[in-house]
């Protein structure tokens, strides 16, 4: 009971935050966010989430990912790879190094410092894209440039937690056979993607399947058909849990595997019947946004918030230190991927800054690597671990404000003059 008790207080919270968005026309999730921290520090809800809330909260952002992929052009993003390389490069190597000689001079420690390093690394890119959303800009080449990089940034980060965190626990260092499983093993997952895309997913002529007795009408649009289309955002949401289940395999977060879902479907997957004209595509799609958006995907930033415990002796001696990573994190962030989008992937100065601004956000990789190096193998120290988690939450409450205020010079309402052209 305890666990309704504080879903019950989680989603009063987002109704607050809701009002609060509306009013103040900023996103809720810096609210969502605020509430979380508000909750945990007055002792509401506890510092320990629930196996029930965590679960609730992991199926929130499989979904809020899964809506984003199923708004986005699969076209789009493949062609926005080619564009991406360079963000995704320099917007993981600046923040690496500030990280790990910012901390190498605040304690001394290389092992502490290359596991800072390596938390302040990967993009949360969940958090910038239901920004992104809040303002309508969620379908940008922008938004679409800071999703594939988060992707490229992703792999790259799996790599590097293959070969620091041995080195840094003592285990030894990684193999190159190691190295090179992680390699395959994503070639894997997206080639099993492109699979469900390409074959299993259309029907007749073109399924998979088609040639099969009895199994010519395995294509996904049959099956999103039954029961006169009822059954479509239950085939949806089965669909986002078992590619995000896939993605989880091999070794990525539920969620790449859920966008990645969404991504290769298609509209025309949504006409029932003969008659192009019928179609449950946008209705289904109201259903998938309000799960995502409204009731389920809040819970993920609530409790992202409550990650933030402050222990007021230790929050006051960590200021100097907090205040100079966030600030230098936020400098060498937004200019790394900023000048790599406009130089190397040829984007416009306004998307440039936004795409900088899109990669401040830090999640689930810097709570992953804080676990390893504070919890399970004592290498971070409490200041360390602390000024972590609050340069995690500035740089994430940093992300819808800069956004918001962006947004007039991306939309062209206002102007840099020359610098744009």
């Amino acid at each position: 009971m305890e666990d309704l008790i504080h879903l019950a207080l989680i989603w009063a919270g987002v109704f607050v935050a809701a009002y609060l968005a509306h009013k103040t026309k900023l996103t809720p999730v810096l609210y969502y966010l605020a509430f979380g921290a508000a909750m945990v520090n007055l002792g509401v809800l506890p510092e320990e989430s629930s196996q029930f809330i965590r679960v609730f909260a992991e199926l929130g952002i499989i979904l809020i990912m899964f809506a984003l992929g199923f708004e986005e052009n699969s076209g789009n993003f493949v062609r926005s790879i080619r564009r991406s390389w360079g963000i995704a490069f320099f917007g993981a190597v600046a923040p690496f190094f500030t990280a790990y000689y910012l901390t190498l001079e605040f304690w001394g420690n290389s092992n502490l410092s290359l596991l800072c390093g390596l938390a302040m690394t990967a993009t949360a890119v969940s958090l910038t894209m239901v920004s992104l959303r809040s303002e309508n800009l969620h379908t940008s080449p922008a938004a679409t440039g800071i999703m594939t990089s988060a992707v490229i940034d992703d792999i790259a980060s799996l790599a590097l937690v293959a070969i620091v965190v041995p080195v840094v626990t003592g285990a030894g260092v990684a193999s190159a056979s190691e190295v090179g499983l992680i390699v395959v093993k994503t070639l894997l997952f997206f080639a099993s993607v492109m699979v469900l895309g390409l074959l299993v997913f259309p029907s007749r002529p073109g399924g998979l399947f088609s040639w099969v007795p009895f199994m010519g009408r395995l294509g996904l649009q049959d099956l999103l058909g039954m029961a006169g289309g009822r059954m479509a955002t239950l085939v949806m949401l089965l669909l986002a849990l078992i590619v995000g289940l896939l993605a989880h395999e091999f070794g990525f977060h539920p969620a790449v595997g859920a966008y990645m879902a969404g991504l290769v479907l298609k509209e025309e997957y949504f006409r029932l019947g003969t008659d192009p004209g019928h179609s449950r595509y946008d209705e289904t799609r109201r259903i998938i946004d309000d799960v995502a958006f409204v009731w389920i995907g809040p819970v993920f930033f609530v409790t992202l918030g409550t990650k933030l415990v402050l222990d007021p002796a230790i929050f006051v001696s960590v200021i100097p230190q907090t205040a100079i990573l966030t600030i230098s994190l936020f400098v060498a962030q937004v200019a790394s991927a900023g000048l790599a989008a406009r130089y190397t992937g040829r984007f416009s100065f306004e998307e440039s800054m936004m795409i900088g601004f899109g990669m401040l956000g830090r999640a689930e990789l810097a709570f992953v690597v804080m676990d390893i190096g504070y919890v399970q193998h004592d290498i971070l120290s409490t200041e360390a671990f602390y000024t972590l988690m609050f340069t995690a939450f500035w740089l994430n409450v940093a992300v819808p404000v800069t956004i918001k205020l962006w947004k007039p010079y991306l939309a062209g309402e206002r102007s840099f003059g020359s610098v744009s052209d």
